[in-house]
């Protein structure tokens, strides 16, 4: 029997707004198949259909076309999805799962009295995430905090999630760095062959700031110039939230600050944080229906790349250090299937001299995914257990991503060391080690 298309029944009242007719056409791409089910993450942890994107857009379906709040049940399942987007990697009927969950999201923010505790906390993170002075000062916090994380855990309604917050801060904060600050960094040798923006970022800047020195120096080396503008956090935090008002101001703000880059002539807006990344190239649709910023956000969604992405259009130089290191790259979910960049960190990493190898189930998500570990601890605990299994299973010497989110929630599993794919590439062409492999030795030398 051949697989049929959802049949919607929206009044015309409702196709009037963009957003609902947005998410009608997606309603109606689905043909059941149930193909999503395989690789959904939640489904095959709790076998619930509900818990997969076909029984989810069954719920959004229901909620949207009835005109309806939404009910604990359809807040309960949806608040599971981590928008990992494995199922858009699936879907053989392209249903544009991404948009529909972030319009769901919306809804449920807007018509979904949460419960105190739990409406705090969302408040307080979309508060502190995107601010790096705040978070860092949380940051401090939840490290006098950490000893106390047994009795933080039994506090009702958020104390699981006020737990798993301690457990995700780091041991040390990393030092400032000179480079995370708005300017130009100029080329090596002279005129600059390209110019790129990029992405200070907000948490990552905070938890790991030797990703973007590292992808400075890299494209530095190769006639690449660099420009910091004023963007500030790119939105992605609270957007997956579904604070539409909060994620789309601070969208705004990066993309009057790009748009003015542009104007003075950019070959790219690169970005270090595929989870920012995969957002940032959705800005067109964003504010595809705003007067003031469609063109803008266009102009800018043409031009974002992750830094991989673009460093695969470079003549990068031979490399100059030899490493028999082996390295298991770890492709976030935002890469492979929010952006379908899957080849090219990869093929980087072995050009660069590394031994790349695959890790099993490498498209299931580690439970990351923005503030999905703090907000479904449970569920992001078990996925991290599974990811660093499949990892040490293949016993690399040296974890490598492309993602904040996962290099936190992977590195809080395992002593492998973990550093992001431009840090390797810029060592491997005359950059400094990174700090994170200083304890590392040589494979032929371990062995002598």
């Amino acid at each position: 029997m051949q697989d049929q298309t959802v049949q919607t029944n929206f009044s015309l009242a409702q196709l009037a707004d963009p957003a609902m007719a947005a998410s009608e056409k997606i309603l109606r791409t689905c043909v059941h198949c149930g193909f999503c089910t395989a690789t959904c993450p939640t489904y095959l942890l709790l076998g619930d259909e509900l818990d997969s994107p076909r029984g989810r857009i069954y719920l959004i379906k229901d909620m949207l076309e009835g005109g309806k709040p939404a009910s604990p049940e359809v807040v309960r399942h949806v608040d599971r999805c981590l928008s990992c987007l494995s199922c858009m990697t699936t879907c053989p009927s392209g249903v544009h799962y991404m948009h529909l969950v972030d319009h769901a999201r919306a809804h449920i923010e807007k018509t979904y009295p949460r419960p105190a505790g739990d409406r705090l906390l969302r408040a307080v993170l979309a508060m502190v995430l995107p601010y790096p002075a705040r978070f860092r000062l949380a940051l401090r916090a939840a490290k006098l905090g950490q000893p106390f994380k047994g009795l933080v855990a039994r506090l009702p309604q958020v104390g699981n999630r006020l737990a798993a917050m301690l457990d995700l801060a780091p041991a040390a904060m990393p030092a400032p760095n000179r480079t995370n600050r708005p300017g130009t960094f100029p080329p090596q040798g002279g005129r600059a062959a390209k110019r790129v923006a990029l992405l200070r970022g907000c948490a990552q800047s905070v938890l790991r700031p030797d990703f973007n020195e590292a992808a400075i120096r890299l494209l530095n080396r190769h006639g690449v110039e660099v420009v910091h503008a004023q963007e500030g956090c790119c939105g992605a935090l609270t957007h997956h939230m579904g604070k539409e008002h909060s994620s789309h101001a601070h969208a705004k703000q990066a993309i009057d600050a790009w748009d003015a880059e542009i104007a003075r002539g950019l070959d790219a807006i690169l970005v270090t944080a595929s989870g920012c990344g995969t957002t940032i190239k959705d800005y067109g649709f964003m504010f595809r229906d705003d007067p003031a910023y469609a063109e803008k956000a266009a102009r800018v969604s043409a031009l974002a790349k992750d830094v991989t992405e673009f460093a695969a259009t470079l003549p990068l130089m031979a490399p100059v250090v030899e490493s028999d290191l082996v390295v298991a790259y770890h492709s976030a979910c935002s890469m492979q299937h929010g952006q379908g960049i899957r080849t090219e960190p990869k093929a980087l990493l072995t050009r660069a001299g590394f031994t790349v190898k695959e890790v099993p189930e490498g498209h299931i998500c580690c439970g990351s995914a923005g503030t999905y570990n703090i907000l479904q601890p449970e569920i992001a605990e078990k996925l991290r257990a599974r990811k660093v299994g499949n990892i040490e299973r293949i016993r690399p010497d040296v974890i490598a991503t492309g993602n904040i989110g996962c290099a936190t929630q992977i590195g809080k599993g395992t002593a492998i060391p973990i550093v992001h794919t431009v840090e390797l590439l810029d060592w491997a062409t005359g950059g400094p080690k990174p700090a994170a492999l200083e304890a590392v030795r040589p494979r032929l030398a371990a062995a002598e």
